[in-house]
């Protein structure tokens, strides 16, 4: 599966230790049916473990999410810092997450080359 993630929330990630590795691990529970919220909209909520802190510890992450095909990691937040979003948020997440899941090959280069979209890798 195709995984990415936004400039900004690959800033935040990178602010609050989320690895790579644990991007990718959560896309793998995704893809077998364990989603903390199917927000609707193809956006579900995932939580994140952090290095030594597990998934209670860790992060919640918000990502477009389309089964078999791409995910893109759109928005996080530490679970100390807020409960959830707001509707006004939610809808313009929701927003980006058809945009983003209806991107073609062309535009996701695009995308990749003008550094907005970062790939996430096993390796980090």
């Amino acid at each position: 599966m195709q995984t990415y993630k936004t400039k900004w929330f690959h800033r935040w990630a990178a602010k609050e230790g989320v690895t790579d590795q644990a991007l990718a691990s959560a896309v793998r529970e995704m893809a077998n049916g364990l989603v903390d919220a199917d927000l609707g909209g193809h956006v579900v909520k995932k939580r994140v473990g952090l290095h030594g802190r597990g998934k209670r510890g860790g992060v919640r992450t918000l990502v477009a999410f389309r089964q078999e095909d791409r995910a893109f990691f759109i928005y996080g937040f530490a679970k100390n810092e807020r409960a959830n979003i707001s509707q006004k948020e939610f809808k313009a997440l929701r927003l980006l997450a058809t945009e983003l899941l209806g991107y073609g090959n062309l535009a996701l280069g695009k995308a990749v080359e003008a550094g907005e979209l970062i790939e996430v890798t096993n390796d980090g």
